[in-house]
């Protein structure tokens, strides 16, 4: 299976899953990982199927349920520094930001318009394999509806202090880990044109992705 034949079969698990990270801080420390994958899983995927303007790809409307869900319960600087690689170091706080902004813009309008292929279904948990002791953990799951089964695994570490629990840094969908396969992407254009080309890079790929979508009914909500 090729990478475009493969991003397409895998949108609509992406998109769920990458919907799955919402989670109230209070309740964060106290519930198990597999816990939290499985019941955030069945919430979002409910959402996804009543919310109109999700299922739509509605740009803007995605945006918010990521901002004010989303993003609390993800290590985005530990997702955003390990896809850029050891530039990350180098670059200056102005950089990263503009880094993670375009990053989070990019994986939102990549796979926004796959949420329209939401539709009946459901989450199966597999066993974690984990000790009480643990700080990093990887969750299985698998996505169960038309066609075959899609695996999906999470790569989560546990924060300490205030808002302390489980946070997402990384995905792996159907074999694929999310991280990994935009590192070799960003590499090349790192090497090529520095980090400054990276986010260059990132903006106009947003702009076409947007310039894309206006010619819809969502138009530039992003």
């Amino acid at each position: 299976m090729n990478r475009r034949s493969l991003v397409r079969n895998a949108a609509a698990a992406f998109a769920a899953a990458a919907l799955a990270f919402a989670l109230p801080a209070a309740r964060a420390a106290d519930e198990a990982p597999d816990a939290m994958i499985k019941r955030l899983s069945d919430e979002v995927l409910q959402i996804i199927k009543t919310d109109k303007l999700v299922q739509s790809g509605d740009v803007g409307r995605i945006m918010q349920v990521v901002d004010s869900k989303v993003m609390p319960n993800v290590n985005f600087v530990r997702m955003t520094a390990s896809a850029v690689g050891p530039a990350w170091r180098q670059a200056t706080p102005e950089q990263r930001k503009r880094l993670q902004d375009e990053f989070k813009m990019l994986l939102i309008r990549t796979y926004s318009g796959a949420l329209s292929q939401v539709a009946d279904e459901t989450i199966s948990m597999k066993p974690l394999r984990a000790a009480p002791t643990d700080t990093e953990v990887t969750v299985r799951s698998e996505i169960r509806g038309r066609g075959e089964p899609i695996q999906l695994e999470y790569r989560l570490e546990k924060t300490p202090g205030q808002g302390a629990g489980w946070k997402i840094y990384n995905l792996n969908v159907l074999g694929v880990w999310l991280v990994e396969t935009y590192r070799s992407q960003f590499a090349e254009e790192i090497n090529a044109k520095g980090v400054d080309g990276l986010i260059a890079s990132l903006s106009e790929r947003n702009r076409a992705n947007a310039a894309g979508g206006a010619s819809g009914s969502n138009g530039k909500k992003g």
